[in-house]
């Protein structure tokens, strides 16, 4: 047999015919074997080992960027099948649908496998074939693991770190003119693709829509984003690689990420504000001449393109056949809005940011989302001076008086809806008084002229405009 053995190779079947001389011969053994007996072997090889053996690596695949191996007291997470030399199978990570986790260099596996994963990089394949007595040696590992066998590993690493690792930041992409960054207080809003180190996908903001919306160092993400979310300029983009110490820890999340799993994050910024923030508001164009500036209760022509710091308009008056009009506080635009029209020159033309509390807030509104900061480009195109809210006329100074003779243009003592309808319309063309634009002068001068007819016989005497002014002397 010692002859016959020879030069087998691992599975190899051979039938081996040992003659007497060779084995028990003339004497036998045991009452079993007769004395000069040929013994005939059928043979199959299945496991060969020598004390001089090492452990055998074989790279079957390695991924072109690797920038990092494996190191003694790192803890690494792998997907194993085991063999034993035969190419019968003993385990597998895969039949229990979990990596095998367990930090390297530190007696926590076998030595054979300790020396067979180190300087692999994640994502990379090998074959770990290890003797004996760098394994279970002659005790062998309860049924599954014979006595004195090679053990054969296929191994994919899947995730490595080390428990001292902070958290990685590569930038990938920053705006030109980025004149600020995040700071702890902030709320940003972010898209995000998360990955595993192996490339798997276990979340993305773009497949729900919606970006993910938070205060920045305020503790309401993993330790490793709320730390990696500082420094960022709007319309940046980073891909940030987070340790399990810093996300999930040993315990993971569910079924959505496991236990010991590094995070990696690619974020793109879309905006960002302060809770303090005010309305930002740049002059990009101011006429030479300006006679007159925007106020409140002025009805004002404006045109406007609205989009998300991104660069995503939502709105423009563009889309319509005549720019916006609106009358200045009377709550008929969003208060960064209002606040960005005010004090400007016919012609004028303006950059603003409105932050969320001074705009559409935490729900948004139709086509805005929820806490977007918003950029207006605005020019105003025309301004109608206004008058307070209740009034609908004012006078730009003193009025005449007495106010009757002024207004009874013929001398007749009683001033009909034509006189007096003249005769305002003389103030406002000499520039003396002031009707509320954007209505119909006709409407306010009719309205006026019967708050003032107070028996209704289509005339206002001197006695009813006197009544009139005792009245509100009174209040």
């Amino acid at each position: 047999m010692d002859r016959g053995l020879q030069g087998m190779c691992v599975n190899e079947r051979r039938r081996i015919i040992v003659p007497p001389h060779l084995a028990y011969g003339s004497i036998g053994t045991g009452g079993v074997i007769p004395p000069d007996t040929v013994l005939v072997y059928d043979v199959l090889l299945l496991d060969i080992w020598n004390e001089e053996d090492k452990v055998q690596i074989r790279t079957l695949s390695r991924p072109a960027g690797c920038n990092r191996t494996t190191a003694a007291s790192d803890f690494i997470r792998y997907h194993y099948n085991g063999t034993l030399l035969s190419g019968q199978a003993f385990d597998s990570s895969y039949s229990k649908n979990a990596t095998y986790d367990t930090y390297l260099g530190q007696g926590d596996l076998i030595k054979g496998m300790d020396e067979g994963l180190l300087g692999m990089c994640v994502g990379e394949r090998r074959v770990v074939i290890v003797p004996p007595f760098l394994a279970y040696g002659e005790s062998g590992y309860g049924t599954q693991v014979p006595p004195q066998a090679t053990l054969v590993f296929e191994v994919l690493l899947v995730d490595v770190f080390n428990p001292k690792d902070d958290v990685i930041v590569e930038v990938k992409e920053v705006p030109e003119g980025c004149s600020r960054r995040t700071v702890k207080g902030d709320y940003i809003r972010y898209h995000y693709n998360g990955t595993f180190q192996d490339g798997t996908a276990f979340d993305s903001s773009y497949q729900r829509n919606s970006t993910y919306n938070t205060y920045v160092g305020m503790g309401y993400v993993i330790r490793g984003m709320d730390k990696a979310l500082q420094g960022l300029c709007i319309g940046e983009k980073r891909r940030i690689t987070v340790p399990p110490h810093m996300a999930y820890g040993e315990d993971g999340v569910g079924d959505m990420i496991p236990g010991s799993a590094v995070l990696i994050f690619d974020i793109h910024v879309i905006d960002f504000h302060n809770p303090k923030d005010p309305v930002d508001i740049k002059v990009t164009h101011k006429p030479q001449e300006c006679d007159a500036t925007s106020e409140a209760d002025d009805l004002i022509q404006y045109r406007y393109n609205c989009s998300l710091m991104d660069g995503t308009l939502l709105y423009s008056s563009d889309q319509f056949n005549s720019p916006s009009v609106t009358t200045l506080g009377a709550d008929k635009v969003i208060l960064g809005l209002e606040e960005g029209l005010k004090g400007m020159c016919v012609g004028e033309r303006r950059e603003v940011v409105v932050p969320p509390h001074w705009g559409h807030g935490e729900d948004g509104a139709g086509g805005v989302p929820k806490s977007a900061v918003l950029f207006f480009e605005l020019e105003l195109v025309e301004l109608q001076k206004g008058v307070p809210e209740g009034y609908m006329f004012v006078w730009l100074g003193d009025g005449p008086d007495p106010l009757f003779p002024a207004m009874d243009l013929n001398g007749d003592k009683e001033v009909p809806l034509e006189e007096f309808s003249n005769f305002l319309r003389l103030q406002v063309k000499e520039g003396k008084g002031r009707l509320r634009p954007g209505v119909d002068a006709d409407s306010i001068i009719k309205d006026m002229f019967n708050n003032q007819d107070r028996n209704k016989d289509g005339k206002i005497l001197e006695h009813e405009l006197n009544d009139q002014q005792e009245r509100r002397d009174e209040l």
